[in-house]
């Protein structure tokens, strides 16, 4: 009897622990926090309304395994090759800067070319195909986001046992993936709330009728307003997350920039390797089509 109270004693410790760090971990992931948000939420609009719940579902359940992969990687890692984290980290800090540079570009150079791909009548298949493609590149995204989530989270906890590191991390990583698409989930499906409560107002007195009405009104009308917003957060998210991973990790970059806002040095950083890595990807494929033809 008295081993099995020496254990509910260990458990309650446990949880001490793990509620302390995790309160810590939280804070320190907060900042990406927003940025996966960003990211998120963005990748995940667009759709048909039809679509929009199914995708963010497929996309939820690629985020959760995303972390099913990166968590015991990462406590690998912590325990037998740290110095493999920060190479792992410049390489998702590419990616994110390509993909935020890639976006201002088409933005801004291939308006005509966005146009008629709007415009254009695509059959079922095209579209289920343009779907795919873009989970895919979400929960791509995602994972890179992940990563660096699930590293900054298990530095706050490095020195803690590996039971309490295992604990306070998987908790985190659960919580983001809830919370990041939950939210997500919410804001695409703010038109639909809104048609609703224009409906329920029939029938109703005057001033409750105009409330509702106006609320509906105004969720209806947020919506593409928030889209774009997102879509622009989102980029910047991607290039501020992507160059903040040289500022951070990068002792020589650190000092390059250390005259500067941190914000400003990751947003120069993360235009630099995008811009850099749009142009050696686009070069490398030019290259094969070339080698192609002959």
């Amino acid at each position: 009897m008295t081993g099995f109270f020496a254990i509910l004693d260990d458990i309650a410790t446990l949880m001490d622990d793990v509620s302390i760090m995790a309160k810590v971990a939280a804070k320190k992931t907060a900042g990406v926090l927003g940025d996966d948000l960003a990211v998120g939420a963005e990748k995940a609009s667009g759709f048909h309304s039809s679509r929009e719940l199914p995708v963010l579902w497929a996309i939820t359940k690629g985020s959760f395994l995303n972390k099913l992969i990166i968590l015991p990687f990462a406590f690998l890692l912590s325990a037998f090759l740290p110095q493999m984290i920060v190479p792992i980290l410049l390489i998702g800090g590419v990616y994110l800067s390509y993909e935020g540079v890639e976006k201002i570009i088409h933005t801004f150079f291939h308006k005509e070319e966005k146009h008629q791909e709007v415009k254009a009548d695509l059959s079922e298949e095209e579209i289920m195909k343009l779907e795919k493609a873009k989970i895919k590149s979400t929960i791509i995204t995602d994972f890179i986001l992940s990563i660096e989530i699930v590293m900054i989270a298990l530095g706050t906890v490095a020195q803690e046992p590996l039971s309490t590191q295992i604990v306070v991390v998987s908790l985190i990583a659960v919580a983001v993936t809830i919370g990041v698409y939950g939210i997500v989930a919410l804001m695409v499906r703010m038109d639909d709330a809104g048609y609703m409560l224009i409906k329920k107002a029939r029938g109703k007195n005057k001033f409750i009728k105009s409330v509702f009405v106006a609320i509906g009104k105004g969720l209806v009308w947020s919506l593409p307003k928030l889209i774009v917003l997102l879509g622009i957060v989102g980029t910047l998210a991607m290039l501020l997350v992507g160059g903040g991973m040289f500022v951070h990790n990068l002792d020589k970059v650190h000092e390059f920039f250390h005259a500067l806002p941190m914000m400003l040095a990751e947003l120069i950083m993360g235009l630099i390797v995008g811009l850099i890595a749009f142009f050696v990807f686009k070069g490398i494929g030019m290259l094969v089509r070339k080698i192609r033809k002959k």
